[in-house]
């Protein structure tokens, strides 16, 4: 006997049940979506290092390895004898602190400390004060260690190289106002208040603001940049902070919008140097310029896409894989002095050949298409490394640049007024070039502190001529 159909009803039924199954699986599909993107963009933040992961089963020892390949001591040397301060004697006890027997001394041993200055040093200048006797005009006299000719009211002041030190805890350590109100005060005895720390930032800002033209105009003439872009806040909304690297400079600028708008302030449209930058498209204004496309952004994103295949869907992120960490294996083998200079003269064509093929497959995933067309879209750009082998194939230098900043933005959100902002591009750029020139933060900026109005000190030059 054959089976019965089901009548209309049961239809109806069957199809209303099935469109709230599929109803529930799309939202469960787009709650599971919603946890990826997410667990993406969490990998991709810099964070502590404890959200990087569980621990590890088996972790290495901690401590210096065993055998003669240990490593280099960290025993700290004695000062020389024309840098002790003072000598101090250390006796024997009258008597053993075991049996009480008298002591009989065989020999004096040296011991070396290094101590921090826990007494401030307090200066008092007598100023002295006159007439011009042609035009009448009032005179005053200036030594080289003061900052400011401010009298009165405004006489006691904080000395040139304890406000370099804040602007260094603040700008480098990261320190807020209020924790280096507490390190000065536990340190070295100096009271202070979060808002003469903020003011002394922001007149150092403005002492140093000629350093700061220096570092653009060295970014402007420069023949190579590697550039990169954060997030900031400035009063609460969203900005830009901006970094821009060259072999003698390091500039930053904080902006309301991501754009190159700020670099091409600096250098120009018709800039036509080595720009070594990400994936962003607003570099590519810069027509003039050699562009050198960082090839870890890729390598990253293409892990990502490995990580989600499944099946043949693997190939085409091995391919980008092998191909771009190839041509850097290879660079690096030239340097080395293991690749001859014949394969090396066709390497930049034989690795744009396989990136030719690569692209020109028809991708049947969205995402696979469009890091194809990426790579596509900019063909030029990713293998000048194996024609100049002294050109980075990464931003990393501006990488590098950035991260001080970052640390500062997980600490104190970025700046609460433009002012703030505007010192926090001066100061940094000043005091990371310092580092690049090998010259003592805490000098320079004291120095340039004091050489403000000053006929005694002249304005010190960050950066030698070319």
């Amino acid at each position: 006997m054959s089976e019965a159909l089901p009548t209309y009803g049961e239809l109806t039924d069957e199809v209303r049940e099935l469109r709230r199954q599929l109803e529930a699986l799309q939202a469960e599909n787009a709650r599971l979506r919603s946890q990826l993107d997410e667990a993406h963009k969490v990998s991709k933040r810099q964070a502590a290092p404890f959200r990087k992961g569980p621990p590890k089963l088996d972790p290495k020892t901690p401590g210096r390895k065993s055998g003669q390949q240990h490593g280099k001591h960290g025993h700290r040397t004695p000062p020389p004898d024309d840098s002790i301060d003072e000598t101090i004697e250390a006796h024997l006890p009258e008597a053993c602190s075991g049996c009480g027997s008298p002591i009989t001394e065989t020999e004096v041993v040296d011991q070396f400390q290094t101590e921090i200055p826990r007494r401030p040093i307090h200066r008092k200048f007598h100023v002295h004060v006159g007439q011009c006797q042609g035009c009448g005009c009032r005179v005053q006299g200036r030594h080289p260690l003061q900052t400011s000719d401010a009298i009165g009211a405004c006489a006691s002041q904080i000395g040139p190289d304890a406000q370099a030190a804040v602007v260094i805890l603040n700008k480098e350590a990261g320190l807020s106002h209020g924790k280096i109100v507490e390190t000065f005060d536990t340190l070295f005895g100096i009271p202070l208040t979060r808002g003469a720390s903020a003011q002394i930032v922001l007149r150092a800002a403005d002492r140093l603001e000629p350093a700061y033209q220096e570092i653009r105009n060295e970014i402007s003439e420069a023949p190579r940049l590697t550039v990169d872009e954060t997030g900031w806040r400035v009063g609460g909304q969203p900005a830009w902070l901006h970094a821009w690297v060259s072999e003698r400079a390091t500039c930053y600028a904080i902006d309301p919008l991501r754009r190159a708008d700020a670099l091409e302030a600096v250098i120009g449209i018709d800039w036509d140097g080595v720009l070594i930058h990400d994936g962003w498209s607003s570099y590519d204004r810069f027509e003039e310029a050699v562009h050198q496309q960082c090839l870890a952004h890729v390598i990253r994103r293409s892990r990502e896409l490995l990580a989600g295949a499944t099946r043949g869907g693997v190939h085409f992120p091995r391919q980008v894989i092998d191909l771009l960490t190839g041509a850097i294996h290879l660079r690096n083998e030239y340097v080395a002095g293991r690749v001859c200079e014949e394969i090396w003269s066709r390497a930049r064509d034989e690795w744009e050949g396989r990136l030719l093929k690569i692209v020109n497959a028809r991708r049947t995933v969205p995402e696979y298409q469009t890091l194809s067309g990426h790579l596509a879209r900019h063909f030029e750009s990713w293998f000048g490394f194996l024609t100049d082998a002294k050109l980075p194939a990464t931003n990393w230098e501006a990488e590098q640049a950035i991260r001080p900043a970052v640390v500062n933005r997980k600490v104190w959100g970025g700046n609460r007024t433009e002012s703030g902002a505007r010192a926090q591009g001066i100061l940094s750029s000043v005091l990371r070039t310092c580092r690049q020139q090998k010259q003592s933060v805490i000098h320079f900026v004291s120095r340039t502190l004091r050489a403000f109005r000053n006929r005694f000190l002249a304005r010190p030059i960050l950066l030698p001529t070319r």
